[in-house]
């Protein structure tokens, strides 16, 4: 017979052995608190009794598979209908053998001390087992938790179940101001998380301030997060993210592992409703191609899209790590999906004829794209190349292979731009709203353009830059203290971009033709507040454990980015999160001359006169070559949201 199974039949054997001990104690217990003066004839009978009846009543009640270690509430209530049921099960036997109870209160009595004795026994067993391995509490590290009752209670239980336990609980910050001065699975609740100041100073006065504050609840996040990471770095606590509710799990081997705060959780923002009907509408049973899928966008663009069963999905880029990383992950996550990785470039008109012609796709997510301003500046004709013809070749071959609605992914940097990855980006915009102006006079395939900030933990972005930095010990190095910028998790401007498509495609529902769908970003971001945020979540001192470096503007770069131009009045979508722009539109056959004289430029090598022909098709581009130009004052109003 294996190992374990002798095991299990040992434990079975020993848990059946003491339940039939405590049942007969049971049975001995209630006769002599109801008559202890009597001597009752057969008492030590009906104890042997005892013990067979709770042997036969617990089989349909599990009693002998029970870990006394893990009795939870549940547990204790089937052990104690066990014992209930067993009393009942010995009084009828009494009754129907002839024989005389030793008390008219008997039953009752036998009923409580069947209960008393299954139940105390668990329960004892549990808090020794459980409290048995926390003597040295002086070593462990003491710990707030902040939450609710249920995450609370949840963490405790895993902690409890921890082999040698670290932490030592010492209170509960409530997330409601109305629980305070309550206990709440024996801890008390010192205050609530609008308090955290006060709380923690109170601690502090009174010797009490704990060395960790635990995050229990999953969705606390947002500027109430973000209030009490800064009660707690002026009072040098730590704060750490209990694992998600359903990794919380006893650590017999070893030890709870809390994880940091992430950047994202600090974001204040709402979750937005998305209509997800309308989604699987667009979406479901049509053919979908998407440029750039191996990128941050374009990768979660295929992701969140695979969840609505395309009639079957292209994934294309021109780099094939990234390319195979994300059909990969659909291999995985979604099998049922039909699904090809073209590797191509999209500058190349003819390859991107073929592909289409061949797959005609019905839905175009473009993403394809050169993003970071900096390298752009350094190549501007590739950047043309890229992110202006790379645009027409793909819009140009959709169309033609009978496409119904392309979806041009832009940029905030699009607005006003001080570089040439802005104004390649409004370009771009530029002709496919005129695409889309086309289409509503002559039929053919709508553009729809979505334009919105940066991407947190985007490729080349500045969260990864500072992860690096960090790992390295620092400094971390930020252009100009006054830099700011909107900020937005992949997952959530994807989202929107399937929202904006959703309602690009629905022609009545626009207002003009060619207009730009705008997200909303909620505030900007200071990145040298950024830069802090991320050094305290290390658990580190800014300017003290990490130095921050200013390293002066960089070609192309400006201070502040806006989401819409002078002349572009928001307009409300109906949908929260979601924004347009009203359009400012140019002849299409000015823009495929201008075009045309890009290529033609950049076939010859000559920058200077494919830039000013860029210049000339977007006037507002105030070029910061060098990175020295003025880039004044923040404006006071982005936009105004109510439209």
């Amino acid at each position: 017979m294996p190992a374990i199974n002798r095991r299990r039949l040992g434990n079975l054997a020993l848990n059946m052995a003491l339940d039939g001990i405590l049942a007969s104690a049971a049975v001995v217990i209630a006769g002599w608190l109801c008559a202890p003066g009597s001597s009752w004839p057969g008492r030590l009978m009906l104890a042997v009794v005892g013990a067979l009846a709770v042997w036969l009543i617990g089989v349909p009640f599990g009693l002998a598979r029970l870990h006394w270690r893990y009795t939870s509430m549940r547990d204790l209530a089937l052990v104690g209908g066990a014992g209930v049921s067993t009393a009942i099960l010995l009084i009828l036997l009494i009754i129907g053998s002839g024989l005389s109870l030793p008390s008219p209160s008997y039953p009752l009595g036998l009923m409580f001390s069947m209960l008393v004795c299954l139940v105390a026994p668990r329960i004892a067993y549990r808090l020794w087992r459980n409290t048995g391995s926390s003597s040295a509490t002086k070593a462990m590290t003491s710990a707030l938790l902040v939450g609710n009752g249920e995450t609370a209670e949840l963490f405790l239980a895993a902690l409890a179940w921890t082999a040698e336990p670290t932490y030592r609980v010492t209170g509960l910050m409530a997330l409601s101001a109305r629980h305070t001065g309550r206990r709440m699975h024996g801890l008390d609740v010192i205050g609530a998380v609008g308090q955290a100041e006060q709380v923690l100073v109170g601690l502090a006065v009174s010797g009490a301030l704990p060395d960790l504050l635990i995050i229990t609840d999953p969705e606390f996040s947002g500027s109430a997060l973000a209030k009490v990471l800064a009660a707690a770095d002026k009072h040098g606590v730590q704060v750490l993210r209990a694992p998600n509710l359903t990794t919380l799990s006893p650590a017999e081997q070893g030890q709870l592992q809390l994880q940091p705060i992430s950047i994202e959780d600090l974001l204040n923002r709402k979750q937005v409703r998305l209509d997800r009907d309308g989604m699987a509408r667009l979406i479901a049973g049509r053919r979908v191609m998407v440029t750039g899928a191996g990128g941050s966008i374009g990768a979660e663009l295929a992701r969140q899209m695979a969840g609505f069963a395309p009639a079957s999905l292209m994934l294309l880029d021109n780099g094939e790590f990234a390319l195979w990383q994300i059909d990969l992950e659909l291999t995985e996550n979604h099998p049922a999906v039909p699904r090809i990785s073209v590797i191509a470039d999209v500058r190349d008109e003819a390859r991107m004829r073929d592909v289409c012609a061949e797959f005609k796709p019905e839905l175009v997510f473009h993403a394809a794209a050169l993003k970071h301003v900096p390298i752009v500046e350094a190549n501007p004709l590739e950047g043309l190349q890229t992110n202006v013809l790379g645009t027409k070749a793909v819009a140009d071959a959709a169309r033609a292979s009978g496409a119904a609605l392309m979806v041009l992914i832009s940029t905030d940097k699009a607005v006003n731009p001080s570089s040439v990855m802005g104004a390649t980006k409004r370009l771009a915009e530029l002709y496919c709203q005129a695409l889309d102006v086309a289409s509503c006079q002559n039929g053919g395939m709508g553009c729809v353009t979505v334009r919105f900030g940066n991407v947190l933990g985007s490729t080349g972005s500045v969260v990864p830059l500072f992860h690096r930095q960090l790992a390295k010990g620092g400094p971390l190095t930020v252009t100009h203290p006054d830099m700011q910028r909107y900020f937005m998790t992949v997952r959530e401007a994807v989202g929107l971009v399937l929202q904006a498509s959703v309602v690009g495609a629905k022609d009545g529902e626009r207002n003009k033709h060619g207009s730009i769908f705008v997200l909303d970003m909620g505030d900007p971001v200071r990145i040298v507040d950024l830069a802090r945020q991320m050094i305290r979540l290390a658990g580190l001192r800014p300017d003290i454990d990490i130095a921050i470096r200013f390293t002066g503007l960089r070609p192309g770069e400006k201070l502040f980015e806006e989401l819409f131009h002078g002349s572009e009045r928001p307009v409300p979508t109906g949908f929260p999160g979601l924004l347009m722009a009203r359009p400012r539109v140019a002849d299409m056959a000015q823009v495929q001359a201008a075009l045309a004289e890009i290529a033609a430029q950049g076939s010859n090598g000559n920058t200077a006169a494919a830039l000013a022909v860029l210049a000339r098709l977007v006037p507002e581009f105030a070029h910061n070559a060098d990175g020295s130009a003025d880039s004044g004052e923040a404006p006071l109003a982005i936009y105004d949201k109510a439209g």
